[in-house]
Parts: C-alpha cells; structure tokens; sequence
C-alpha cells in the first residue's frame, strides 16, 4: 500500500491504474476508521482494481472549533486499517497541500437542501463537505465513490452534485453498519463515556419505533415523528435536536408517509452529536423494525 501526501503524485496514480484497465474504486474519510468505513473498503476492493482510500479531517465543515479539535483519529491505525483492507493507495494531504491558497473564494454550494435539517443545525458545513469532495473527485478522475447511508443527506447532496454538474464519478451507497445493539457506527462513538454509550442505542430504538407504525398502518407523518421523539424522551440523557419524515425521492417534508420515506434522527448524548436515519417503504414495513 501506497501512502501519498501530493495532489499531483494521487492524481497520476488513479490515472495509471486506469491506464492500466482498472476502475478507480474511491473512499473517502476523515479517518478515525471503524467497521463502517471498513465495509466501504471491502465493497470497493470487490468491485473496482483500484482502490483509494483518502484520510482528510476537513476544516471547512466544522463551523465548531472545539468539535474539530476533539474530532479522533491516529494516522498509524488508520494506515493499518486501510492496508488490511487492501487499499492500494491511501491519499492522507495536509491542509496547505488540499488547499495551498488558503480557504477557497470559490466553493460548492449545496442547494436549498444544504440549508435544511443537518444544514440548519450546522450552517455551511455541506458547502464545506462537497467543496472537499468536489476537489477529491477531480483529483481522482473517473472513479466508483463509496458513501454510507448513515449521513444520507450528505450522500444525497453528493449524488445531487454529481448529478448537477456532471462530475464523472458513480455514487455508490452503502448499509449502515451497526453495532449490536444497533448504534450506527461512527467516529464520534469514541468520545461517548461508558453511561452515555449504554443511552445512545436509544436512536436506533426510536428509529425502528418509527417503522413499526408505519409497517401498523399509521399514514400520518405528524404522528410517526410523535412516536419516534417519545422514545427518545424517555432517556434522560437524549437530547433531540430534529425528527423529520422525508420524502426519499424528494427530501421533502413530507405530510403523509409516501411510498419510499425516510426517517432521520440528530441526538446529542451529552456533548456527542448522533446523527441516524432509515429508509421504510409502508408497503414492506409491516412487523418490522429498523435496519
């Protein structure tokens, strides 16, 4: 495994790998690896001859300095994560070398939906993830991009990207990696203490109370987001920041649940942020619970 520090040197490599038959299978990070990002490793390993692993922890999408301060990850565990997987490269810039000219004047504005839901509860932090993700794609050159599903706004606002502006690179999405008792993995987990950790499976509860009645037959949007935010007042240490109901074509609020919805949860245990949605089509929902 190859790791490389220069925007240029990663640019050649995934042009000689393609050069040389191989499609570019693109997963990028901010490190601080867990099984979720592993899954995403393991997809491209199975579909693309090579794979690109970027380690970045972006300024621009944190409007909180002490969030960026207290964001986790080593270097070394990192690597070896990433080699294990069978990264072939792994592109891990240092801020001046992302961007040598400071912040950038010109960036990547997210749409309407960048203004909503996650993009109300942290302004301009989608401008700055798709202005970094627009900088990796052209780095990489036509290439799959592996994205997971637990930030499905981010994943949506990519696609849509991709989509606006004609970016040469396929969005691949990827299940949600839970652990056990049903947390979605994330980086973040880390900075939990042993009793917030033991409260925060309540999103993941309050989630799957949500697809259990829908799947009972209940339409009204009002009353599925009811249900949800009483499972998550009931943990003293859950903090709610929002609970929508989204359209999943449309990623709009939705009044009745359409035929593909989308439930999405923001939590705060303690200082920690948790941020977790489902996609349930009604049709299919009936006894289940989330996944």
């Amino acid at each position: 495994m190859e790791v490389i520090r220069d925007r240029g040197v990663f640019a050649a490599a995934c042009r000689a790998a393609r050069a040389g038959g191989s499609s570019v299978g693109l997963v990028p990070t901010m490190g601080a690896l867990h099984e979720g990002h592993r899954s995403l490793l393991d997809r491209a390993r199975e579909t693309d001859g090579f794979v690109a692993m970027t380690l970045f922890v972006n300024r621009l999408q944190f409007g909180d300095a002490a969030d960026l301060r207290s964001y986790p990850g080593k270097l070394d565990d990192d690597l070896a994560v990433a080699e294990s997987a069978g990264c072939d490269v792994v592109f891990a810039p240092s801020e001046r070398e992302m961007y040598p000219n400071g912040d950038p004047e010109v960036t990547i504005d997210p749409g309407p939906l960048g203004d909503r839901l996650e993009g109300a509860a942290r302004p301009g932090h989608f401008r700055g993830v798709l202005t970094v993700v627009a900088k990796l794609f052209d780095l990489a050159g036509p290439c799959r991009a592996y994205f997971g599903e637990k930030d499905a706004q981010q994943l949506e606002l990519v696609r849509r990207m991709v989509r606006d502006l004609d970016v040469p690179a396929e969005v691949v999405a990827c299940p949600t990696v839970r652990a056990p008792d049903g947390l979605a993995l994330a980086s973040r987990n880390a900075r939990l203490s042993p009793a917030e950790r033991a409260a925060a499976p309540v999103v993941f509860r309050a989630l799957s109370a949500g697809v259990f009645v829908i799947g009972a037959g209940e339409r009204d949007a009002g009353l599925v987001r009811a249900q949800i935010e009483e499972v998550l007042a009931a943990e003293p240490l859950a903090g709610t920041d929002y609970v929508a109901l989204v359209d999943d074509a449309t990623w709009e609020e939705a009044r009745t649940v359409p035929e593909v919805a989308r439930l999405l949860v923001a939590a705060r245990i303690g200082d920690v942020r948790l941020v977790d949605g489902v996609c349930v089509r009604p049709s299919s929902a009936a006894g289940e619970r989330a996944e």
